[in-house]
């Protein structure tokens, strides 16, 4: 330990690192964790002692899938209040997704303004994914020199007219190019053409929405991206899996050393198809939650590692578009601050550590992202932490979410685990539900 550097040691009787979780002392140095310390090491001269008893250390949770929709569509989200929500819930850092602001970020330009807008408001550590759309193929390689951390793309239509899906065609001519720079493809993947024959019966039905839906169209996409991905020796990611039929080929495509990663999201591990109500749309997303036998098998996808991580898709929007009918209803989950404790709730009742949700929530995006800095408790890395109270429950009371607009499938459910505070680089940004001022820094990917 370099002692007279040392200004704040963090410490608990249970302290998640990656060798396992222990009793520790934290040492920061300068907003970098320094060392891990034995629990009753000395507190060096003019540092200062947080003791957190038996409430759990964690590394702050890594979160590479979220719509912040700001500038351009601020009354769905923003900055502002997305990266509160995520400091309540223990997320230090997020990546936006490139679609559902206005502008969309596709161009090195639109990245700029979208930079602009985040920088003053960013209240955890920010970063950008690029976007890949049937226009900008030449403009994929100046936005990763820009400093995105690869680039999203959609096979089935977005939602958004601005942001158009890539076919077959569109899909290998930038997978291609993006591969010639060594960059990531995360993807979108539901066939259109399965989504077109499927029955669309407008109404308030969830049975009739998510027939609307099959998992026939995440597995034939997926196998499409992955026969792709052999061919050009690239490297992909499978956004928010929902179908667990599609896990045996995931994981032959592992073994066979198809450079394929694979996220799930809370809503799909911690909600079912069966519990939806009627015209109960804040359920709604794409591709949709499904059946409680799906949702076990996508617990043993996470388990035995065909599944990467989970992140929260958070996708919101303004209640108006929630309608009762779920043709017509926006689709997305808002869960940014919420993610933690369903998880968790839902992961010791099958019998998983806390370790076990770091490493999906923290150090796995961390990784997927390249983010050398974050993920972990250990010496080197950015002192972001999360302290959570694991066996303390709550409910959940829309109202006293930070997201933007206060709609939320988990309203009324009891949940394990409250968030007492979130720390980045030494700094606690939130305690009890009381937010400093952002001190939240924009990321480029290291080049």
């Amino acid at each position: 330990m370099s002692g007279q550097d040392v200004n704040l040691v963090l410490r608990s009787t249970r302290v998640v690192t990656p060798e396992g979780t222990r009793p520790a002392s934290v040492a920061v140095a300068g907003g970098t964790i320094d060392a891990v310390l034995p629990y009753d090491a000395d507190v060096p001269a003019g540092a200062r002692l947080e003791d957190f008893g038996d409430d759990v250390l964690l590394p702050g949770l890594v979160d590479t899938h979220v719509h912040v929709n700001d500038p351009g569509r601020t009354e769905w989200e923003g900055f502002w209040t997305a990266t509160r929500a995520a400091a309540a819930g223990g997320i230090t850092t997020l990546l936006d997704m490139p679609l559902n602001s206005l502008p969309p970020t596709t161009t090195v330009k639109n990245l700029r303004t979208k930079q602009g807008v985040a920088g003053p408001k960013a209240h955890v550590d920010t970063g950008f994914w690029g976007g890949a759309i049937p226009s900008n193929v030449k403009d994929l390689r100046p936005l990763y020199e820009a400093g995105v951390f690869g680039f999203k793309c959609f096979l089935s239509p977005s939602g958004v007219e601005e942001f158009p899906e890539l076919d077959q065609e569109q899909l290998a001519r930038s997978m291609a190019e993006i591969a010639g720079f060594g960059g990531l493809l995360i993807v979108h993947a539901e066939d259109p053409h399965h989504l077109a024959d499927a029955p669309q019966r407008p109404g308030p039905a969830y049975a009739d929405f998510l027939a609307s839906r099959p998992r026939d169209a995440e597995n034939t996409a997926i196998e499409g991206l992955i026969a792709h991905a052999r061919r050009l020796n690239a490297r992909v990611h499978v956004l928010h899996l929902s179908s667990s039929d599609a896990l045996p080929l995931i994981a032959a495509a592992k073994r066979e050393g198809v450079r394929v990663t694979v996220e799930s999201c809370p809503h799909f591990l911690t909600l079912t198809a069966e519990e939806v109500p009627d015209g109960a749309t804040e359920f709604k997303c794409c591709p949709p939650i499904r059946e409680a036998a799906n949702q076990d098998a996508l617990w043993a996808g996470l388990a035995d590692g065909t599944i990467d991580c989970v992140v929260s898709d958070h996708s919101p929007c303004t209640t108006d578009l929630k309608t009762s009918d779920f043709a017509s209803a926006w689709g997305g989950i808002s869960s940014l601050q919420l993610g933690l404790p369903a998880i968790w709730t839902e992961a010791r009742r099958r019998g998983h550590s806390l370790d076990d949700v770091v490493r999906w929530m923290s150090a796995a995006p961390a990784e997927l992202a390249g983010l050398t800095r974050k993920g972990a408790i250990e010496a080197g890395r950015d002192a972001d932490f999360a302290v959570l109270a694991p066996e303390a429950t709550f409910t959940v009371d829309p109202a006293e979410l930070f997201h933007r607009n206060q709609v939320t499938a988990y309203a009324g459910k009891t949940l394990h685990g409250v968030v007492r505070s979130s720390w980045l680089r030494g700094v606690r940004i939130a305690s009890d539900g009381e937010l400093a001022e952002p001190t939240g820094r924009l990321l480029e990917r290291d080049r």
